[in-house]
């Protein structure tokens, strides 16, 4: 175990933000078109996270165009540049998938003062 441990220490990304369930956070992707290179920002509600160590993945969901889009990004792939938090949340809730059925208004979280 020691030897798994010691090897996916090294690919782990040294310092994660403070980020939780309920916040709003932007995540930049490091995207490849052709042989050029962009960085895209993603920018919504952590809804779930899930796992942990090198494999540790979050949720993050936004409304574009009235349409729901969802996406889970692996926290220490080398696509993602930077998760910033924008807003913290207030939630009672580890998931957030109730907020798949909210529109408008309804599908706000309060913000931690």
């Amino acid at each position: 175990m020691d030897l798994i441990n010691a090897l996916t220490q090294q690919y782990m990304k040294p310092e994660l933000p403070e980020m939780n369930v309920g916040d709003t956070v932007r995540v930049t992707v490091r995207i490849k078109e052709g042989n050029r290179e962009r960085n895209q920002a993603f920018e919504g509600t952590l809804i779930a996270k899930k796992h942990g160590g090198i494999n540790e993945t979050i949720t993050v969901r936004r409304i574009s165009y009235g349409v729901g889009c969802e996406k889970v990004f692996p926290v220490h792939s080398p696509t993602i540049v930077s998760v910033d938090t924008v807003r913290r949340g207030k939630v009672r809730r580890a998931k957030l998938y109730y907020l798949r059925d909210r529109v408008g208004k309804a599908a706000k979280v309060r913000e931690k003062l």
